[in-house]
Parts: structure tokens; sequence; C-alpha cells
């Protein structure tokens, strides 16, 4: 199993993971930026997804648990890497300007069938 972190400027609040299952479709998941952003320094979350740091002698790493009633899963990588790609998305859009980013009239559009 393989898992794909990306960010979309058109979703600011969501972080989207793709889970690509041996002869299974595609499994995607999305959470807030935020919870990921506190769960790199602090346990965070509950419920259906938790995230939290860990650090296991020079090594620290970040642990996110997916639950839901078709299965589990319990992601472990870098928090370096994590902290660094997260920070990226910060780049693209800060913190506090995610509405800016939002095209809600242009989705509403599109939700209620109209040509934008």
């Amino acid at each position: 199993m393989s898992a794909h972190f990306s960010f979309r400027s058109r979703d600011p609040y969501g972080i989207h993971v793709t889970f690509r299952l041996e002869e299974r479709p595609p499994v995607d998941w999305v959470f807030a930026r935020d919870l990921l952003a506190e769960g790199t320094v602090r346990p965070s979350g509950f419920g259906d997804v938790r995230i939290w740091p860990e650090k296991e002698g020079q090594a620290s790493s970040l642990s996110i648990e997916l639950n839901s009633p078709f299965g589990h899963a319990l992601l472990n990588m870098p928090l370096d890497v994590m902290t660094e790609w997260l920070g990226q998305t910060y780049h693209l859009v800060p913190a506090g300007f995610e509405e800016a980013a939002l095209d809600l009239d242009g989705e509403l559009s599109r939700l209620l069938g109209e040509v934008s």
C-alpha cells in the first residue's frame, strides 16, 4: 500500500490523501490542514482522524491514524519531511487567507448547474 498526500489551493482547508491498494480502487481521504499542523506538535483529532508526533531516540516521526467502517490505517512518516511539506502548503495559501483562495461564487454556480 502507498499513500499520496496532496494539497489543492482551490481547497485550501483540506489535505487529500489517496491510498493505492493492490487490485483495489484507490481510496481517498480528506481532513483539515489545521488538524495536520496541530498534530505535528501535539496529539490532535479524535474519531476518524487522529494525529500525533513521536520521538524515538534521535528520530521524530508523525503518526496518522484513520478509521472508518470499511477499514483502519496507521501511517508513520518522518516528522521533518511532513513539516517541510506542510510548510509548502502554507507558502501557497497562508494561514488566514484560505477564504480568499476559494471561488465560492463559481463553486456555487457549478453545484447549481449554472454557467459561470
